[in-house]
């Protein structure tokens, strides 16, 4: 067990809804803290959901406090305004938490989907079920905050590998 537990916010980017999720990983235990949803209103311009959603995740990092934060990674959309959209979107998940001066890591669905469910090409459904069952008092009430809490449940899982890789890669540099 660690002295303390990191605290570690996951985020689900979305520019109608943001989903992020809190979890305590303290060695190889996990407790959920929140969720929840970051909402934009549709009928604002581009530039103003940006900020709703800037403006939304900023306050949960100032009322929760992580030590950490993980985004997922944006899968290639059909739509090319779609993607730029979600990228922008994403952009703002990124920036945030960086803004608050926490390192922030990224992962692709298909490593949170295995991570948290055993097999990369898992369906929304198995991935909200089995956050439940590994983080029993949960209470995500939208797939977006349940896919944010699998968003920081694979980082707790994999924090300690980035960091080794890092210490490597620093020493290598050296």
């Amino acid at each position: 067990m660690s002295a303390t537990p990191i605290r570690i916010l996951g985020i689900d980017p979305g520019l109608r809804n943001t989903g992020w999720g809190l979890v305590e990983s303290d060695g190889s235990r996990l407790a959920f803290v929140a969720c929840g949803t970051v909402r934009s209103d549709a009928d604002e311009t581009l530039a103003a959901r940006l900020r709703q959603l800037h403006d939304g995740l900023s306050a949960i990092i100032a009322a929760h406090e992580p030590h950490e934060a993980a985004v997922e990674e944006t899968f290639v959309n059909r739509d090319p305004q779609s993607a730029l959209k979600l990228g922008q979107a994403r952009g703002v998940a990124l920036l945030v938490p960086a803004l608050a001066g926490l390192q922030v890591a990224e992962y692709a669905a298909n490593l949170i989907k295995k991570t948290v469910v055993g097999a990369g090409h898992a369906e929304k459904a198995q991935v909200a079920m089995m956050v439940r069952v590994l983080l029993p008092k949960c209470d995500a009430k939208s797939a977006d905050a349940a896919d944010a809490l699998a968003v920081a449940i694979c980082h707790a899982q994999h924090r300690g590998a980035r960091a080794l890789a890092a210490g490597y890669a620093a020493k290598a540099t050296r």
